[in-house]
């Protein structure tokens, strides 16, 4: 920890330092306060970016830096749409398995119905309620 603040401070230093003799061999080498002024407009065109460069860069971060609450919000709102468009193509397909099944269940219903059907017609005795309960003992 104390070794980073070492390194924190000598890079400010040289900076600082590097600042200093620069802007001191400018100033030498400016001989008229016209040219300074020119110089001036020039390097402030330098220094200062684009209006669509400036909009950008804040915008860009790092992988490891945090992000910004209109980013997590937009990523949460296309989490939730995923989720919803996902719900509503399942709730489809169970819907339609569903409808499948009861179809299936309903023509097994019938068959077995027109088989039973004919099952009494054939075996009927001509009695009611049908033979089964008056069965005579044998």
């Amino acid at each position: 920890m104390m070794i980073q603040k070492q390194i924190l401070l000598l890079s400010c230093l040289t900076a600082f330092v590097l600042l200093a003799m620069f802007e001191a061999g400018e100033g030498a080498a400016v001989g008229s306060k016209q040219a300074a002024g020119e110089e001036d407009k020039e390097n402030l065109k330098k220094i200062f970016l684009q209006e669509s460069d400036a909009s950008n860069f804040f915008k860009k971060r790092g992988k490891r830096s945090i992000k910004s609450r209109d980013e997590l919000n937009a990523e949460n709102r296309q989490q939730l749409r995923a989720d919803e468009h996902r719900r509503e193509y399942y709730e489809e397909q169970r819907n339609e398995f569903e409808n499948f099944v009861e179809e299936q269940n309903d023509e097994q219903e019938e068959r077995s119905r027109e088989q039973i059907e004919q099952w009494r017609q054939w075996h009927y005795d001509g009695l009611y309620p049908p033979y089964l309960y008056n069965r005579h003992r044998i």
